[in-house]
């Protein structure tokens, strides 16, 4: 996939384009609430769940295409259209959207820094008028699956590859196995522990720390573009946030893992580790 957009993009320069360029639509995965009483102008929510899908215990695998099609035209959204996605909770919910149009081949999609949130702290307008877009043509068809999916046999084929990198954005006491949300609690081995939230500057609205002291964070963990870095949550819905990061940063090797730790701790011949970092 062909990139020609940046993956991250300001309130303020939002503010700016919005002002004059048409072919430009502002997803809002937050709050349906909070949404009701003030959003971005012209902005359309797509409901969360609208773009994740569930097999029993395995949560979070990639959306069915058809109905993310039918939300996608609903909301405007055409293979053409500049996607900025947002939410009003650090950049999840809107990074697994753009994790998903790039399973598609989109190029022109970015994150909303801060989202919902850091747009009204700056004060920027809000609305509560629900734009009523006219509806777009958009046949999703997953055609990068390769270059954004990181499978459990894939994953099982690379354990102890040195190219390989699993980044666990869970909790801590997800990872060491306290916190327990499937048939077995633990982490992937070789999976090193950094929690999605980290990567937020709570003092600045939940906007990303800036790329320098992201950089030499990943550098000391051990996540270096040289390698494969695979994102993994509970469900690939706060390890999208990672991904993202990690595509911002320039790493041409990145994948996440849907179903992720509901896949892996719920199947029965995985490898288990327990323990803190």
């Amino acid at each position: 996939m062909n990139r020609d957009h940046p993956w991250i993009i300001s309130p303020e320069e939002l503010s700016r384009r919005l002002e004059g360029e048409a072919n430009l639509r502002v997803i809002d995965l937050g709050d349906a609430d909070t949404f009701a009483r003030g959003h971005i102008p012209g902005s359309v929510q797509i409901p969360f769940e609208a773009i994740i899908h569930s097999d029993g215990v395995i949560k979070g695998l990639l959306a069915d295409a058809t109905e993310l099609s039918r939300h996608l035209e609903a909301a405007g959204v055409t293979p053409e259209t500049t996607v900025i996605a947002c939410d009003d909770e650090g950049g999840g919910r809107a990074a697994r959207l753009l994790w998903t149009l790039a399973t598609a081949g989109h190029p022109r999609a970015a994150l909303l820094d801060g989202g919902r949130d850091a747009w009204i702290t700056a004060g920027l307008p809000t609305s509560t008028e629900l734009a009523t877009p006219e509806a777009g043509h958009y046949p999703v068809h997953y055609t990068a699956r390769e270059e954004t999916i990181a499978t459990r046999d894939e994953i099982l084929r690379h354990l102890g590859d040195p190219h390989y990198a699993l980044w666990d954005a869970r909790s801590p006491a997800e990872f060491s196995g306290e916190d327990v949300r499937a048939a077995r609690g633990g982490h992937i081995p070789g999976a090193v522990n950094l929690e999605w939230t980290w990567l937020m500057d709570n003092a600045h609205d939940r906007r990303l720390k800036d790329a320098t002291t992201i950089r030499d964070k990943l550098d000391f963990l051990g996540f270096t573009p040289d390698r494969c870095v695979i994102t993994y949550c509970q469900t690939h819905h706060r390890s999208a946030l990672p991904w993202l990061v990690l595509k911002w940063l320039g790493f041409p090797e990145a994948k996440g893992y849907p179903g992720a730790w509901s896949d892996w701790g719920n199947a029965e011949a995985t490898p288990v580790t327990t323990g803190p970092a």
